[in-house]
């Protein structure tokens, strides 16, 4: 085996050693860290867990001073194995490469870290182990800028509000508060087809909702739907008005909303208190569910 493909099979921190830069860098690793999770593109693979393994280096800046045995001047073995489980909790993915590339970024937020090696490696898809090895540096990674949290108002529109005449006047009294808004939509008049199976009519619903929520954006210039969490975010930050389109969220979510996707309201107040929202406004005839941890507002039809 020549020894370029005995490096690409060879642990990460080997992988490491080869490449280093010119000045001195010390080196923290994590080998065969396996934990279950389920990702995947593949239908099969979504509802079950399969077993992962992490094989991760970090290159760190040598600490300007003596760490007199003091934790808290290093990176933590702990930095990495939370930067893991917190990945693996955020969302379901269904790349290892976008795992990977998450997991390297936050890893790399941390200041002594200048550079990652990542190896994610899935063990229950063959007889061998198939998987992904990224490289990250700091000056590859953009570096995140502290800033107030955003806690947008989250907007739920029944049909009657969405075809009323004064929809322009609600979207104006939303948009004149000073917070970003999300509105949200449930089942359009017409109900869809039932399949008789939980898991399909789970899917045949959502994409019902987003074609009512494309219905409120044809109303309203303002309205663009979004179907993201990035683009949520991004939206937040500019101070945009949009519509959610659920079913990548909802269906991606390691720990999402537990009830029928015909409950649009439960749905929206999730959303609300995943987004850590100011409040939920409910527009039209619909009330809220007991026990939610966001404020709610009804406002009147």
């Amino acid at each position: 085996m020549s020894s370029d493909t005995s490096l690409a099979f060879a642990h990460p921190e080997e992988r490491a050693i080869a490449s280093a830069p010119a000045d001195p860098r010390d080196r923290i690793s994590l080998r065969d860290h396996i934990v279950s999770a389920d990702i995947g593109a593949f239908q099969q693979e979504r509802g079950h867990s399969q077993r992962l393994r992490f094989n991760v280096v970090v290159e760190v800046r040598p600490a300007p001073a003596p760490l007199d045995d003091d934790v808290d001047r290093i990176l933590s073995y702990d930095r990495i194995t939370e930067a893991i489980a917190a990945e693996l909790a955020a969302e379901r993915l269904n790349l290892l490469e976008t795992l990977a590339a998450k997991v390297a970024e936050r890893i790399l937020a941390a200041p002594q870290a200048m550079r990652v090696f990542v190896r994610i490696e899935k063990l229950d898809r063959g007889p061998g182990a198939l998987g992904v090895e990224i490289v990250r540096s700091r000056a590859e990674v953009p570096t995140a800028t502290e800033g107030t949290a955003l806690h947008p108002i989250v907007a739920y529109l029944d049909n009657a509000a969405i075809h009323a005449p004064d929809l322009g006047q609600r979207l104006d009294a939303l948009a004149g508060q000073g917070a970003p808004v999300i509105l949200t939509v449930g089942l359009p008049e017409v109900l869809p087809p039932e399949s008789g199976q939980r898991p399909t009519q789970r899917r045949i619903d959502l994409l019902a909702i987003e074609q009512n929520a494309w219905m409120l954006a044809a109303r309203d210039p303002r309205c663009v739907v979004v179907a993201t969490r990035t683009e949520i975010d991004w939206a937040m930050k500019h101070g945009q008005m949009v519509v959610w389109a659920p079913s990548k969220i909802v269906l991606d979510a390691v720990d999402g909303p537990k009830g029928s996707a015909r409950d649009a309201v439960a749905l929206a107040l999730w959303l609300a208190e995943q987004l850590a929202a100011e409040r939920l406004e409910l527009h039209g005839d619909v009330s809220a569910p007991a026990g939610s941890r966001v404020q709610v507002t009804r406002i009147a039809p």
